[in-house]
């Protein structure tokens, strides 16, 4: 080998580095200040309901307003969060129009109380926006798909606040067995870039003092492994109905008009029959209770898995994120109770455990869990997220989501989630 080849893999190296240095931080100022004023909508629009309990009754009005402005943007059939990920695994094109349009769905979602969360829409707003980047900026179809993730990592870190998990799980949610690491610098890097905008602008990363922590030994592997296996249990379920839900009501209410309508109207029956407003909104409010030792209706998880799927499966936007980590809250509360351990460690598992259920996402989930909650329950979580995981099979939140290789065996399978 000639003397000038040993270094030219070292050359490509340092020109890809700088070259995704400039172009990561360029998308993470952009998607994060973008991120912000999304997430500063949010928070305005949960506390405009949480106010006023009268715009739950606007709720038939706004979500007119969503169908009708997907309708003229030519987008009834834009398949949010799901052609995001086949925009990288496969060659979907993501279109103009999508992160305008979760931006304002999302907000009118939140003003009327629709049970909808943020950082699926975060993805749909960031892939959106990276593709655009990609494209302005003359980037190649393979470089368009870093600039996609870079979007998504930067605009799920914003509003959320957890820099690392947010840069993995980009690269960890397209292709379950399969991690594209050529990513790895960019998404970091425009992740932590996102972050820091977003706190520099006064959005607060969320964070939980679970409280007491067993010491770890026998007696806590077999608290671990139980509620990873209840959790997953519990993720099945939640999978299972929301994709139901949406596939009923197509099936029964063709038209999205009538459809949206319907759905206001059994969400607002719900939410009377239920005054505590506890299920209306992301969930956030109903996660701090579990960890501030307020009560907590032991059947709170049922009732967030059925508004979320009535408000999801209508129309409404958002994503399912946050409703996933409320469900997951209030179950480890209810395991709690009914195990006699402490409700802020189960509640902690509990939320780390319904994620990667509905994710299949590991390692993004345990890094999440650091970022939420500190590292002293580290074995908890990690052997809880491990064991719901594996059984949690191949259910997941997106249907585009492709399964490289099998949770069992060491084989080959590549097939999509259920």
């Amino acid at each position: 080998m000639k003397e000038y080849e040993r270094y030219t893999p070292l050359r490509e190296n340092i020109h890809y580095f700088i070259k995704w240095t400039l172009i990561s931080v360029f998308i993470g100022v952009v998607v994060g200040l973008i991120g912000t004023l999304f997430g500063h909508g949010v928070v305005l629009a949960t506390r405009i309901w949480q106010n006023h309990d009268w715009t739950l009754y606007l709720m038939p009005a706004a979500g007119l307003l969503i169908v009708w402005l997907y309708r003229v943007s030519r987008e009834e059939k834009n398949r949010g969060t799901d052609m995001v990920l086949e925009s990288i695994s496969a060659n979907e094109e993501i279109t103009v129009p999508t992160g305008p349009l979760i931006f304002l769905s999302t907000i009118l979602s939140h003003c009327v109380s629709a049970s909808a969360g943020r950082e699926g829409a975060a993805l749909q707003l960031g892939g959106s926006l990276g593709n655009l980047i990609g494209k302005v900026i003359r980037l190649d179809e393979k470089d368009r798909k870093i600039a996609v993730m870079c979007g998504m990592s930067a605009c799920f870190s914003a509003l959320f606040g957890t820099p690392l998990a947010a840069g993995v799980f980009s690269l960890e949610v397209v292709s379950i067995g399969v991690m594209y690491y050529a990513a790895l610098v960019p998404c970091l890097f425009a992740s932590f870039i996102g972050a820091a905008i977003s706190g520099h602008f006064g959005l607060v990363p969320d964070h939980y003092e679970i409280g007491l922590v067993p010491e770890f030994g026998l007696q806590g592997a077999g608290l671990a492994v139980l509620l990873g296996i209840a959790c997953a249990c519990v993720g099945i379920l939640f999978c299972v109905t929301l994709h139901k839900s949406g596939h009923l009501y197509r099936q029964y209410l063709p038209n999205p008009y009538i459809r949206i309508l319907v759905g206001s109207a059994v969400f607002i029956a719900l939410t009377l029959m239920f005054p505590s407003r506890y299920y209306n909104g992301g969930g956030l409010h109903l996660i701090e209770r579990c960890f501030e030792g307020e009560t907590v209706p032991y059947y709170a998880f049922l009732m967030k898995m059925l508004f979320t799927a009535v408000a999801l499966g209508a129309g409404f936007k958002g994503g399912e994120i946050v409703p996933t980590l409320c469900v997951g809250a209030t179950f480890g509360y209810f395991l709690a109770a009914v195990l006699g351990a402490p409700a802020g460690l189960c509640s902690a598992v509990g939320m780390t455990c319904l994620f990667v259920s509905v994710t299949n996402c590991p390692v993004s989930t345990i890094l999440m869990a650091f970022e939420l909650f500190g590292f002293e329950a580290m074995p908890y979580y990690s052997l809880a997220v491990a064991v719901s995981f594996t059984l949690s099979g191949y259910y997941g939140l997106y249907s585009s989501q492709k399964f490289m290789y099998s949770k069992i065996r060491t084989e080959y399978i590549n097939r999509k989630s259920n």
